[in-house]
């Protein structure tokens, strides 16, 4: 039976997941936007598709279009996710993101289960097919009487080697303020059995090349809280447990500087207005000289070095005027980057995902390797968008149909769930190759 799926939000991944609902099933799919126009295109020449206009801050709008429809699907900024799952709970309907689960997101557990409702969260890339392509090895690990006791994973957004033309090595696929946001966090692992923590202001000094077999050598760094996967995974015999971000060399350098210089600050400014960016430079770079001489003593770098070729380049030093609008430093330069790393009209952009496992039998030792790299669609979709947005759609058509028997918060480390959207994918042609090497 037909069923009406509401999509929250308009953005740079929803197409691939509407278009899915949309081709794939009979079910009709309302889109809801800010932007409405950008809804309408989302929909457009399918009969059972409509775009709503929607002010995801008007919480009776969105309780009008919760009531009516049979799932939502929270492609909003994550800080309305909660919001949205009460009004789910209140009205008995089921609800999917692609987000992290927040505390307050993990307290509507028991709920969401009194209410009879899944809300099922982390079902994109990074969180979603990181998880499912792990413990799609570990339980195989498991089953075969072994134990994994060491788990290391990484997972980066790029260009595509044909589309990386620019000295920063990187073009932005999914929303430049989270990006640069993601390198304020904190971060935390277990390293042989020590645990690391690794305060947000020294993020990027904590990183390492790493080799993606077949593949590209990358520049990696850790990504948030590490430890609460070893129980999600159950890993209890791990001693190290890691999840890193990718990007390529020369990244981690040159944002560790700007960070420091005071770049990353979203603190509201009332003096920005009008400003060049060579005098907010100036007013971060000690000294009275040439500002790019000043910068290069306050760095301790030579003239030609690749940080300085990247401020060069990013015209940072020079006296254009910075965007009108923002308020304060992070937000002034995210409206600045999406213009000079976006990816052009026919650029392909690149995911890479890369697990590595080691493992314990009674009578062996094992090292196990799981990548998927995925290219996007050259004047079609990105790889972020079909990445993150393809394991949702797979994952409400199945809760459509009364496959996944579940109830409460969950994300997909479950069997259940982790098979059948894997498997799609591998259809859809994202496929993880796994590779087991004795030791």
């Amino acid at each position: 039976m037909a069923k009406n799926v509401l999509v929250l939000g308009a953005g740079l991944v929803a197409r691939p997941l509407v278009h899915y609902l949309l081709e794939k099933t009979k079910h009709q799919v309302i889109c809801a936007s800010r932007t409405v126009s950008k809804a309408e295109e989302l929909v457009k020449g399918f009969a059972r598709g409509s775009a709503k206009p929607l002010n995801v801050e008007d919480k009776a709008s969105l309780e009008a279009l919760i009531k009516d429809c049979d799932i939502a699907i929270s492609l909003v900024p994550y800080t309305h996710h909660v919001t949205v799952a009460e009004l789910c709970i209140k009205h008995k309907k089921h609800m999917v993101t692609t987000s992290y689960v927040s505390p307050a997101m993990k307290a509507l557990d028991q709920p969401a289960k009194e209410a009879g409702i899944l809300i099922l969260n982390e079902i994109g890339l990074d969180p979603g097919i990181d998880h499912m392509s792990a413990m799609r090895v570990i339980d195989h690990v498991v089953k075969h009487g072994g134990k994994v006791v060491s788990f290391r994973s990484y997972c980066g957004g790029l260009p595509a080697p044909d589309a990386n033309d620019n000295c920063m090595g990187y073009k932005f696929s999914w929303s430049p303020r989270g990006v640069l946001m993601a390198g304020r966090n904190n971060a935390k692992y277990l390293e042989d059995g020590k645990v690391i923590e690794i305060p947000g202001p020294e993020l990027f000094k904590h990183h390492w090349y790493l080799n993606v077999p077949n593949y590209w050598t990358f520049e990696a760094y850790p990504n948030r809280d590490s430890l609460p996967y070893l129980d999600l995974y159950g890993l209890k015999h791990a001693h190290t447990m890691f999840r890193g971000t990718l990007r390529n060399p020369g990244w981690c350098r040159f944002w560790y500087k700007m960070a420091q210089l005071g770049w990353l600050v979203d603190a509201p400014r009332t003096d920005l207005e009008g400003k060049t960016w060579a005098q907010l430079l100036r007013a971060m770079v000690p000294g009275k000289g040439d500002l790019l001489e000043d910068l290069c003593r306050h760095w301790d770098v030579p003239a030609d070095a690749d940080e300085i070729k990247r401020i060069k380049w990013l015209g940072l030093a020079g006296n254009e005027k910075v965007p009108s609008g923002p308020n304060n430093l992070l937000d002034l330069l995210c409206a600045h980057l999406i213009k000079k790393l976006e990816l052009k009209e026919g650029e392909r952009d690149m995911i890479v995902l890369f697990h590595e496992f080691e493992a314990e039998y009674p009578t062996k030792k094992e090292y196990i390797t799981s990548t998927l790299v995925d290219f996007g669609i050259p004047k079609g979709e990105s790889a972020m968008s079909r990445t993150v947005s393809l394991p949702a759609a797979i994952a409400v058509r199945h809760i459509l149909a009364g496959d996944f028997q579940l109830t409460g918060v969950h994300i997909p480390v479950l069997p259940e769930i982790y098979n059948p959207v894997l498997n799609e994918l591998e259809e859809l042609k994202i496929k993880c190759v796994e590779a087991f090497h004795k030791r």
